[in-house]
């Protein structure tokens, strides 16, 4: 149910991302058709590409966060916890290192 859960998160996230992706191509490929010089050309390139790797950069994170979200809450049993319990009493050591 989780692994569904998170292939259904990237999913949703990977579209989100696609449209982030197109949308600054095509804000790069109008910047670019207005630019006169080629040196704003240039720009509108390079700050093309810079929206298309932030963009990126975010459906990489968010997919790290689902894949964290679901190592957090899978394999959970009832009764039990994700930490050992700490036991009571004199402490467990070796013979010889009191």
């Amino acid at each position: 149910m989780h692994s569904a859960k998170e292939k259904i998160s990237d999913m949703a996230s990977t579209a989100k991302e696609k449209l982030n992706i197109g949308g600054a191509k095509a804000q790069g490929h109008a910047e670019k058709t207005m630019a006169r010089t080629s040196e704003e050309k240039k720009m509108a390139h390079e700050r093309e590409k810079s929206k298309e790797a932030q963009a990126k950069a975010d459906l990489h994170q968010s997919k790290a966060e689902h894949a964290a979200d679901a190592q957090v809450h899978g394999h959970h049993l009832p009764g039990h916890t994700a930490y050992p319990s700490r036991t009571t009493g004199a402490a467990h050591y070796p013979p010889g290192q009191i």
